[in-house]
């Protein structure tokens, strides 16, 4: 068992915590029962598993003390299992029809609440651009539940979207027409922004259209990002259902 919090294998999944170094090994953590059983469900490779008897049974891995497991954890209250996971390489796949492009944004809590959204919405991918923000913080896997392991997500360029043979829809505040007078029923990839700054003069410029969620409050002038997603998305998804019925 391991007790010192100075043990060369604590300092290395310290290191992790930092989204430098997770790019850099092509690793991360995956913190919690929940994100570990997920994790290993998704069939991703478990480098490593660390956890604390004295806070709950696990069936394998390197046990630690509890007080070294809160020093290894993201979390403030750990449940006594973390793992170090290999990040999967993917790629979108061959011929999309529904994509959730995430451009710039800032909260790690945003993007996992994203591809959660876009996983139950049935999208193809998640492309990850101008990133601020690192899909594989512990903050962003724990607000997908998961939805990160399974869902391709793919960093890219503006001109890796305007590739796509998909029709680009960029959510833009005060734009002209409404979300719901769009067709949406063929291949479609979303673009959403940061809440403060939106889109950018280039990713607008690469859209076919630009949508506007129409909003009857005064106190919010932006919907927050994923719930835009979600508004955006399953829209998608109602059109798609009605066309087929």
């Amino acid at each position: 068992m391991i007790t010192s919090p100075d043990n060369p294998r604590v300092k290395e999944v310290l290191r992790l915590r930092k989204a430098r170094e997770r790019r850099r090994r092509g690793l991360f953590l995956a913190e919690g029962r929940r994100e570990v059983e997920r994790a290993r469900a998704a069939g991703l490779t478990i480098v490593t598993t660390y956890f604390a008897p004295e806070l709950l049974a696990w069936d394998e891995g390197v046990e630690v003390s509890a007080r070294v497991l809160a020093k290894m954890a993201y979390r403030a209250d750990p449940e006594g299992v973390l793992a170090v996971v290999e990040a999967p390489a993917r790629a979108v796949p061959a011929e999309p029809t529904l994509v959730l492009v995430a451009v710039g944004i800032e909260k790690p809590g945003n993007l996992g609440a994203m591809a959660r959204t876009a996983d139950a919405a049935g999208a193809d991918a998640l492309l990850v651009a101008d990133a601020q923000a690192d899909p594989w913080n512990p903050n962003a896997i724990r607000a997908s539940t998961g939805a990160v392991f399974t869902l391709p997500i793919v960093e890219a360029r503006a001109g890796d979207v305007e590739a796509l043979p998909l029709k680009k829809v960029a959510a833009v505040l005060g734009a002209a027409t409404s979300h719901t007078d769009v067709d949406y029923t063929g291949p479609t990839a979303f673009l959403i922004g940061a809440e403060d700054a939106g889109l950018g003069t280039e990713w607008r410029a690469l859209a076919d259209a630009q949508v506007q969620i129409p909003m009857k409050g005064t106190a919010a002038d932006s919907l927050n990002a994923s719930a835009a997603a979600a508004v955006l998305l399953f829209e998608a998804v109602r059109q798609r259902t009605a066309a087929a019925t």
